[in-house]
């Protein structure tokens, strides 16, 4: 059912209006999108929750099942069936198309099967539902690229795309504010049901609760788990133990599909161990000095490399790495267990427009590196304001990485793995949060969640 916006909300239809000018001063061609069609689950009437494609959704503003916009020389003209009378009884009273379009500041609304005439020459964005998908192609009579595979004017909209959604207006941050917020009560109220919680099913239950009761939905499939190592673990059904640490990554979806990322690690105890809170202690201090050195102009792969700097020293001090720190980085060898980048761009997506590719996360003429270190690093570009960021260290204790052949005949100096074994009850730590750059620094969205150790043990006591 379509929800139109609320009337205190800042005025949608003069936000998208501002987008869509921007827009045209990029390309002088015609632009197609289409919002995506809803999958069944095993029989047509069953549908999965329906998302929009998020770079509608950018122009458009609410999602809107089976619809496209059209979009030339700054005006948007919307193509939506109005539903038939018989979805009263299942759906009840929805709004047509007209009203549709007031709300999104249309310049004129039409049936969807009139959009035919309009195909001509138009640039789109594949859409990655497979029905969506074989109209595009049938209705433009060619085939539309994907990601990586983009050419020509798809190519020059998809770039001019992430020009516009890297730095985000006034009425994207008046919904990633909000996204944020609701996620730092979801993970308090995590930490908060810990201390009776017998699994992490029922940490996930208390804060994902939180963000359904705010009207919105996970901006991805929640990782509430002691197995901190598996990065993106998505099972729930461990038993939680006095010694564990809890990782928690959870991030709330606002109604029209923008999002935030928040990861936290905590004791189910209460209290850290000695082990524990040394490591995190190290993670944190790469937290903190990266937020820190944000600024317009900084390149986000210095970020990262300051962050594996800090790690690495940290496992220096505590004796787990042997070495200078300098030439352990150049090794790579602080990847053995921080293997990820430090973050990503984050707005309509939690990894905002990788649908692209690396066209959003790699500065043009730049490409991934194949390096152990920075080979998954999601972001190679200088920061400029308006961008919205994560800062995400962490420490794993990967068996797949740790035991590999390779790497333990590669490092086999470097680490000390008696020392190593000492720290057995750290199997993963991460801290993560949604950091704006602004004219001047930064604006942490996430800062009223606690990340220092004697914070989180009074939530979770």
């Amino acid at each position: 059912m379509v929800l139109l916006p609320s009337k205190n909300a800042l005025s949608l239809a003069t936000g998208l209006k501002q987008r869509r000018a921007k827009l045209a001063r990029l390309i002088n061609y015609p632009v197609i999108l289409w919002s995506g069609s809803p999958l069944g689950r095993n029989f047509s009437a069953n549908k999965y929750p329906f998302r929009s494609s998020s770079h509608f959704l950018y122009f458009a503003g609410i999602p809107l099942p089976n619809a496209a916009i059209y979009l030339k020389e700054g005006r948007l003209e919307l193509y939506l069936d109005n539903p038939p009378p018989s979805a009263t009884l299942w759906h009840g009273e929805t709004p047509d198309r007209a009203e549709i379009g007031e709300a999104i500041g249309a310049d004129a609304v039409y049936p969807l099967n009139e959009l035919s005439v309009k195909t001509p020459g138009a640039a789109t964005i594949a859409v990655q539902d497979s029905v969506t998908y074989q109209q595009q192609c049938q209705l433009l009579n060619r085939f539309v690229p994907l990601s990586h595979e983009t050419t020509g004017i798809d190519l020059e909209l998809a770039r001019a795309i992430v020009k516009l959604r890297s730095h985000h207006d006034d009425l994207a941050l008046q919904e990633l504010r909000q996204a944020s917020s609701v996620s730092v009560k979801a993970h308090q109220a995590g930490m908060a049901a810990t201390s009776k919680a017998k699994s992490e099913a029922e940490i996930r239950s208390g804060m994902e609760g939180v963000i359904i009761a705010s009207n919105m939905t996970c901006a991805y499939n929640s990782i509430v788990t002691v197995r901190g190592e598996v990065l993106h673990n998505e099972t729930y059904q461990n038993p939680l133990q006095p010694g564990d640490l809890l990782l928690a990554d959870v991030g709330a979806e606002t109604p029209n599909g923008w999002a935030a990322d928040i990861t936290r690690t905590w004791a189910v105890s209460g209290k850290f161990s000695s082990t524990q809170k040394d490591i995190y202690e190290v993670v944190l201090q790469a937290h903190d000095d990266c937020i820190a050195k944000i600024e317009p102009g900084v390149e986000y792969q210095d970020i990262h490399l300051l962050a594996a700097e800090i790690i690495t020293r940290g496992l220096v001090d505590l004796g787990i790495l042997k070495g200078n720190v300098e030439d352990l980085v150049a090794m790579d060898a602080h990847a053995l267990f921080f293997p990820h980048g430090v973050g990503h761009l984050l707005g309509l997506d939690v990894h905002d427009m990788e649908d692209l590719g690396d066209e959003a996360g790699y500065e043009t003429g730049r490409s991934r590196s194949d390096r152990f270190g920075l080979s998954y690093l999601r972001l190679n570009r200088p920061l400029q304001p308006g961008m919205l960021v994560t800062i995400e260290p962490g420490f794993y204790q990967v068996p797949a990485i740790l035991n590999h052949p390779d790497f333990r005949h590669k490092y086999r100096h470097l680490v000390n793995w008696e020392r190593l074994a000492q720290f057995k009850d750290v199997k993963g730590i991460r801290i993560e949060d949604d950091v704006l750059v602004t004219d001047f620094g930064t604006e942490v969205l996430t800062a009223d969640l606690p990340t220092k150790i004697e914070d989180m043990e009074k939530l979770v006591l």
